[in-house]
């Protein structure tokens, strides 16, 4: 007897939940998930693991993370989804042409530049992915060619939609070639009949040959030009540009892990290094004293104050610098810090903010990572260099990939 589609995805995806001890919890009966819940799997690359039970993937990002993490500290477990799919709010399509010149869009093929036609993933929004079809549809009903990175010729180069999980507003980026967009307001009215839901349009110029998808140039067309979420209780603004969280399930438990670890009584002063718009610092403004944030990149600063507005959030300041000259300067001045907040790219911390952290001898280090290996080589560093680590705990941001997140508590051993 055949079951319906909604009763076997939820028995391919079964839920499963992971204790602090780290045992793994079925709370469903459980299947193998194959390839061929997505027809293009092996041609796209990124679901690496679609074809492996979700219980047995977060097995295996655990086991993995334990081993890296072993010679400094326990690992608590790793922190799983309940349910597993459609779960990025940032969705980007590429856009160009087939053989009969008709508009496809869809994703490049692993390390190529060749486009793998999607029309719906397990992992993507569903609305951003119907508003991409949307897009499609209606191009040659107003003239536009998509863009051809060979001859150069055509308009649309990509999409980005991106979704607010709580606020259920949604923002559309066309990135287009040329500042010129035909038809821009019938486009638009075209757009918006059918999908009503849409609550921003912006138009983003990148006429660069480059693998950069977004250009510097944007113009609104339609709304305000960003969107709004909530977050752990706080509510933030992201732009095209905006560094936000894909999966604003998991961040909420990753940044509550992190709030857990940093044990704030609300007299210490906190510095929020690599901040981007300032997410974790706002969280744990209402906990500290004074938090102060840094960042490289001038748009997340602006972004991140921002949001410190929004949230009415009066005792953080942010400032435009690298994160460990920064620190240093602190120290330069006598100024003390209790706790530092990191959440680095992938390739981990720079050796000069590690060594101002040990200079600075703050009593905690929350380290929130998006790379295990880096994050084992900057614990070790701490180690050598007045830190224990005490405990980490892994959360699956990225499930049906072989990538995770792990938080560490770090704190700082007391001379005798």
């Amino acid at each position: 007897m055949k079951q319906s589609k909604e009763k076997r995805e939820k028995n391919i995806y079964a839920p499963n939940r992971v204790n602090t001890n780290g045992h793994t919890e079925k709370t469903t009966a459980g299947g193998g998930a194959g390839n061929s819940l997505c027809p293009v799997a092996k041609r796209c690359g990124g679901c690496q693991w679609i074809g492996m039970d979700y219980q047995q993937q977060l097995k295996e990002k655990e086991k993995q993370v334990r081993k890296l993490l072993a010679p400094y500290c326990r690992l608590e477990g790793i922190l799983g989804m309940e349910r597993p799919l459609y779960y990025r709010n940032k969705v980007h399509a590429v856009f160009g042409e087939d053989k009969k010149h008709q508009p496809v869009s869809g994703i490049y093929a692993e390390r190529t530049h060749r486009i793998v036609p999607v029309d719906s993933c397990r992992i993507e929004n569903q609305e951003a992915d119907a508003v991409i079809v949307s897009i499609r549809e209606l191009l040659p009903s107003f003239k536009i060619r998509p863009y051809n990175e060979d001859t150069g010729y055509g308009l649309l180069r990509h999409v980005l939609v991106r979704t607010g999980q709580t606020s259920g507003q949604i923002m559309v980026v066309l990135v287009l070639a040329s500042s010129i967009l035909p038809s821009k307001n019938n486009f638009v009215k075209a757009l918006l009949k059918r999908h009503p839901e849409i609550t921003t349009i912006v138009v983003n110029v990148n006429n660069r040959s480059t693998s950069m998808v977004l250009g510097d140039r944007e113009q609104v067309i339609y709304g305000r030009g960003y969107i709004e979420d909530t977050l752990c209780g706080r509510t933030f603004r992201i732009s095209p540009r905006s560094f936000y969280q894909v999966n604003p399930v998991q961040t909420e438990v990753l940044y509550t892990k992190a709030m857990e670890y940093a044990a704030l009584t609300g007299q210490e002063t906190v510095v929020d290094a690599y901040c981007g718009t300032g997410t974790i610092g706002i969280i744990a403004s209402d906990r500290a004293r004074q938090v102060i944030g840094v960042e490289l990149n001038a748009d997340a600063v602006r972004d991140a104050r921002n949001n410190a507005r929004i949230n009415q959030v009066r005792n953080i300041q942010f400032y435009q610098n690298d994160a460990g000259r920064f620190l240093l300067e602190m120290e330069a001045q006598g100024a003390q810090v209790d706790v530092v907040l990191l959440d680095p790219p992938r390739s981990g911390s720079s050796g000069e903010f590690l060594s101002a952290v040990a200079h600075m001898a703050p009593e905690r280090v929350v380290y929130v990572s998006c790379n295990p290996q880096t994050l084992a080589r900057d614990v070790k560093y701490m180690a050598e260099n007045g830190y224990r680590a005490e405990r980490a705990v892994a959360v699956d941001m990225f499930p049906f990939t072989g990538h995770c997140e792990v938080v560490c508590l770090l704190t700082r051993i007391k001379s005798r």
